[in-house]
Order: structure tokens, then sequence, then C-alpha cells
């Protein structure tokens, strides 16, 4: 009976189960009526479950159409900020089933998901390199903490281009910096090796990250850094200006000192690094500890201590200024009194009146002026050596030509021979160079308006002495011809009177000596001094007349006073010698 009641059961239906209900009901006894009013109750209470049904249907349905809506919502709007419809596929709207779309639009929108958190990521780390190198240009890096914010509502590969452009810009911006960082630290490092100075104390006080050697990209590249960076080097390069002209200045003062007290050059070398600098230009001076303190103060020292040693041998060292300046003056010629002047200066220094440094300062300035002089002079003075050499070779010459024995096959006769022709020629010239002479010392004296002076005898005076002179001496020639021609007339007449001719051959007796010349050595060179006419020199006195004598230039060679006592010797002497050789 169970059984059969549990096989009913799993087939059971609305209609079944109506009938089991009749069955009981007619077995019961119910009444139609109550029949009647059991089967309303029952239609009613299917009709409540028929709507609470259809109502959670359409709750149901009303979901997934916000769902569906959402969805779509999102994707529009993940399209809308990526900005790229082509990378993902939507679906286009159809008769397909809420479900079916929702089936649809998932895949779209976990692939837009996927695309969004990575350009997102893409976005948070362009910004982020952005906002950190803008931090270490402003020089606020380590303020710039957390994670930035990104945009969503637009994150399309045009706005990432610019974003990625600007970072470019901006890592382009921090490449140019940093090389500018690093050459400033370097010209730090380089200025502070030549000035002696702790390169790591002074360029971590511009900033601690430029002493750090943990890495190039950790260095600071603010403008802060940047500017004092600049002052920085900027303040090196004038302290190194100013060291470098501080030590040239020692260095000359040096070389200075040491070229007037004669300093050997063993003691000089010992500053050969203070010295090696002192024409040097600012950019050249590279070595390290160049223009240390150290050095500045040691050459210092070294100019104070022979400063010192300069004031003890002050007497020493004027005197040897004397010296050159004497011998400028003896070398163009130019008389003076070094005694005289030696004497003042010993005065001086030993009253204490003058200032050491001014007084070599003074005779510095004579020895200038003197050379100045040399130097105007020395065209003239050239000429006048050639004058006097000339008047040499014509004394010679003359005392030549006077020798009997010239034409012997002696020793030295084909030289002597030579010497004479050469010597013809050079007399020749010596009147054109007596008038050179004398237009260019008259030049050189109207251009100065003093005189000339040679050994403290005027030029012209001399030149117009050696003149006349030579004049007296032409014509004395000349009257000693006209007596030779005079002798040789009688000598012939004679010789007709007794029918005889007499030899020409010369006395056998032993030679008149001629006297001295007036220009002449007592070996017969000429000096090269010449005595004027009583007249030029009456205003010397005569103490001072016995030192003119040593001092005055004698007559050139080829000035000869012959008196007339001596006349008749003469023309045994030179009347029989041919005129040429």
């Amino acid at each position: 009976m169970a059984d059969a009641e549990n096989s009913l059961l799993g087939e059971t239906t609305c209609g079944s189960l109506l009938q089991k209900l009749q069955e009981i009901w007619d077995e019961v006894g119910e009444s139609d009526e109550e029949r009647d009013k059991m089967l309303l109750q029952i239609e009613q209470e299917c009709l409540d479950v028929y709507k609470r049904k259809v109502e959670q249907a359409a709750n149901s349905r009303a979901q997934l159409l916000q769902v569906l809506s959402d969805a779509k919502l999102e994707l529009s709007t993940l399209v809308s900020a990526l900005g790229d419809k082509s990378s993902v596929g939507i679906p286009e709207k159809g008769s397909e089933t809420i479900k079916e779309q929702l089936a649809a639009i998932a895949p779209a929108l976990e692939q837009l998901w996927k695309q969004k958190e990575e350009r997102v990521k893409e976005f948070s780390d362009v910004r982020s390199q952005i906002q950190k190198i803008c931090g270490e240009i402003a020089g606020n890096a380590s303020e710039q903490t957390g994670a930035l914010a990104v945009d969503e509502s637009d994150l399309s590969l045009k706005k990432l281009d610019e974003y990625q452009v600007k970072l470019k810009e901006l890592q382009k911006e921090k490449s140019d910096r940093l090389s500018k960082v690093l050459e400033y630290v370097s010209s730090v490092h380089d200025l502070c090796a030549v000035l002696g100075m702790d390169f790591f104390s002074t360029i971590t006080e511009v900033h601690p990250s430029l002493g750090d050697s943990t890495g190039v990209q950790s260095k600071s590249i603010s403008n802060d850094t940047l500017s004092r960076l600049a002052k920085t080097v900027s303040a090196l390069n004038e302290d190194k200006k100013q060291r470098l002209h501080k030590l040239q200045e020692l260095a000359t003062q040096l070389i200075d000192l040491w070229n007037l007290m004669d300093t050997p050059e063993e003691e000089r070398r010992l500053f050969n690094h203070v010295t090696c600098n002192s024409s040097a230009l600012v950019d050249k001076v590279t070595v390290p500890g160049a223009l240390a303190l150290d050095l500045i103060e040691q050459a210092e020292v070294e100019v104070d201590r022979l400063d010192k040693l300069k004031s003890s041998r002050m007497k020493e060292i004027a005197l040897k200024r004397q010296v050159e300046l004497e011998k400028i003056f003896a070398s163009v010629h130019i008389e003076i009194d070094p005694e005289a002047a030696r004497e003042k200066i010993m005065a001086l220094i030993d009253s204490g009146n003058v200032e050491p440094t001014e007084l070599l300062a003074d005779m510095d300035n004579q020895i200038m002026k003197a050379k100045e002089e040399a130097l105007s002079r020395k065209e003239i003075l050239d000429r006048v050596e050639k004058w006097m050499s000339a008047c040499e070779e014509e004394s010679w010459l003359e005392d030549y030509n006077r020798d009997e024995n010239r034409y012997n096959a002696s020793r030295g006769a084909h030289l002597n021979l030579k010497r004479a022709e050469k010597a013809r020629i050079l007399v020749n010239k010596i009147p054109g160079m007596v008038d050179t002479l004398v237009a260019k010392t008259r030049a050189w004296e109207e251009d100065r308006g003093i005189s000339f002076m040679y050994d403290g005898v005027p030029l012209l005076a001399m030149l117009d002495e050696y003149a006349m002179l030579r004049q007296e001496r032409e014509e004395e020639k000349r009257r000693l011809r006209g007596q030779k021609k005079v002798g040789e007339q009688q000598n012939m007449e004679q010789d007709t009177a007794f029918g005889s001719r007499l030899s020409p051959a010369r006395s056998s007796g032993p030679k008149k000596v001629v006297g001295p010349r007036a220009n002449g050595g007592a070996n017969g060179t000429p000096s090269r001094r010449l005595s004027l006419n009583a007249n030029q020199n009456s205003s010397r006195s005569a103490g001072k007349d016995g030192k003119r004598d040593s001092m005055k230039l004698a007559a050139p060679a080829n000035i000869v006073t012959v008196s007339k006592d001596d006349a008749a010797s003469h023309v045994s002497r030179t009347d029989s010698v041919p005129a040429s050789p």
C-alpha cells in the first residue's frame, strides 16, 4: 500500500492531485459548496504563487538589464578613457537576449579593464619620473613622496605621448644640467688643486651630494646648486687671478733682487716653482699646488730676506750700477768724472736721506738714458772708428813710402805691398769720410742742441783741426817737391859745368830720425787722440790739463807736423822714393 502511494507521488501532477482530492472528498462526503470553496482557495493560492514567481522573474530581468546597462556604460567609459576602439571588439546591438548580451560584453570589459590597469601604470610611471625630475630641478626632490593620482578620465595614448614628450624634454634638461654640474665640479677640482685647497670640503659646502661617490645620477642638479657652483668657480678663478698676480709680482721682485745681487744659479733654482709662472697666463697655470698659499708665503719671506740683504749691500750694488754707467759712457767716448760720482753716491747712502730703492731707480734711469744716448751716437762713432782706422793706414803708408828697403826681397815684403795698395784706396776715401762725418755730426748737434763730444773734445773741432793739418801737410809736400826740383836743377847745372854727372845715389851717412809725430806713439803706431789748439782748452784748469793729456783724443795717423828744420832731412827721405811701390 505504501509502495503504491509512493509510486503515485512520483508521478504527481496537478490533475492527479485534484483527482485524488475529489476521491477524498467523495469518501468524506464533502458538500459541493465546500468543494467549490476549497477549489477557489486552491486557485487563489496558485495565482499567488504565479504572481510571486512573475514578480521574481521581473525583478531578475530588471537586475540583468541594470547590469547590462552598467556594463554598457562602463564599456563606453573605458573606451572613451582609453581612446582606442579598434583595440577591443565591442559587440553590436542585435536580437540577443539579455544574458547573451552580457556574455558578449564581459570579454570586452575584461580586456578593457586590463588595458586600463596597464595604462594607469604607464601614466603613473611617467608622471612619477616627471615629478621626480621636476623635484630635482626645483631642489625639493626629497619632499616628493607618495604615489601620484592619475586622472582616469583620460588615459588615451595621445595624453600618454604628451607626458612622454615632456618626460624626454625633462630628461634632456636633466642630462644637460648634470653635464654642467660635472663640468663645474671638474673646474672646482682643478682650481682647488692649483690653489692647494681641500676639494672635498669646498664642493660639499655647495651641496653634500656633489661630494658623494655613489653615482653620478645622485648629484644635485637644482637651480640653486648650479648657481652656487657658478659662484664658487667664479670665486676660485678670481682667487686664482689674485694669487697669480701676487706670485708674479713676487717672482719679478725675486728676479730683480737676484740680478741686483748676482745671486748664484743654485740659490735661484730653489724658487723655480715661483719664477716659472712669472709671465704665464691664468689659464696656463694648471700644476697642482702652483698657487698654494704656503708657496706664496714662502716667496714673500724670501723677498723680505733679500730686501734686508739688499739694504746691507747697498753700497756694493750702487757702485756696481755706477761701474755699469761708466762702461756705457766709456764705450761711446763720453767723458765723466767717475770719482766725483762715486763720492756723491757714498755720501747719499751714508746720509740716509734717500731710500735705497729710490737711489737704485734713479741710477737705473741714468743707465737707461745713457743707453739711449749711446744708441743715438752709434752711427757717428762707427764712422769715427772707420776714419781713424783709415788715418792709421795713411800713417803706415807714409812710413812705408819712406822705407828705402821696401822693395828688397825680404820676408813679408809682398804682404806689405798688398797692404799698401789697399791703403792707397782707403786713403783716397778719407776726404769723403770726413765730409760725411761732419754732416752727420752737425745734424746730430742741431737735433739735440748740444755739441758732440768725443772724450771731452768737440768732434767738429777735431775734424776741423784734422782738415787744417791735412791742408798744411799737403802744402808742405808741395813745398818739398818744389825744393826737390830746385835741387835737381842745381845738380844738373853742376854736372854741366864740370862735364860729369853725379850719381843720384843716396848718402851712406846715418839717417836723420824724424821727431815724434803729433799723432804717433813710441813705436810709430798712432794713438787715437787729437791735441787741439791751446785756445780750445784754455778754459780748463792747470791741474785738469794733465788728466786731459792722458784721456784726450790724439790726432789720427795721417796728421803730421813737420818742422822747417827737418825739411832737408825729409827731402832726403821722401823725394828719392817713388810715388808708388
